[in-house]
């Protein structure tokens, strides 16, 4: 199978660079190819600027530096999301991402006769998000899991209806634990090869 892995955190050494090579090395342990989208060490834009807006709805992002985010998205099998949650949502890089890649006549098509979205990217056959969350797993439930609602509910009901859906979250980041960590980068491993 094929994978895109979107990562998204600021700091290299980051817990959240252990989570995104504890999936890597799941999903490339057993065979699948593996592509490696780390939107801050490329210095990915997510502005959607006023130009790209107003042709939004009419035509496909003509920025040069969206091209391979665009074909990456064509190419993957299954999409997997690594990231930290911030203030019960995702971060803002992340979104950006979303607005900018995830847009008319790439991820879908707009109706013309005031019909239903059509999906462009059918071939995505599974969707997967591993967080972190500062919260108890009581509060983020209580805000409803964000990850959860935008990326498995909201986004996968649009684009990927019949995709299949993971979610993973570290809760109470902000007290973990050397052992809660290890714990979690195991449960990473074993349900993303499980996936």
């Amino acid at each position: 199978m094929k994978w895109l892995v979107v990562y998204c955190h600021p700091v290299p050494e980051s817990f959240g660079a252990a989570v995104r090579d504890a999936a890597v090395e799941a999903l490339s342990g057993r065979g699948d190819d593996v592509r490696l989208l780390d939107l801050y060490a490329e210095g990915f834009d997510p502005v959607l600027g006023a130009e790209e807006r107003r042709s939004y709805n009419d035509r496909a992002p003509s920025d040069p530096k969206l091209a391979t985010h665009i074909e990456h998205l064509g190419w993957a099998e299954g999409v997997l999301f690594v990231y930290p949650t911030w203030w019960y949502g995702l971060p803002a890089m992340l979104k950006g991402w979303f607005d900018r890649v995830w847009a008319t006549d790439v991820a879908f098509k707009l109706p013309t006769d005031g019909g239903r979205i059509l999906s462009l990217v059918p071939h995505i056959r599974k969707i997967g998000v591993v967080t972190t969350c500062g919260a108890t797993w009581w509060i983020s439930l209580l805000m409803g899991q964000p990850g959860r609602k935008t990326i498995l509910r909201g986004m996968r009901a649009l684009c990927a209806p019949t995709a299949r859906t993971l979610y993973l979250a570290h809760y109470d980041m902000d007290r973990s634990t050397s052992q809660s960590r290890a714990a979690f980068l195991a449960k990473v491993r074993r349900k993303v090869t499980a996936f």
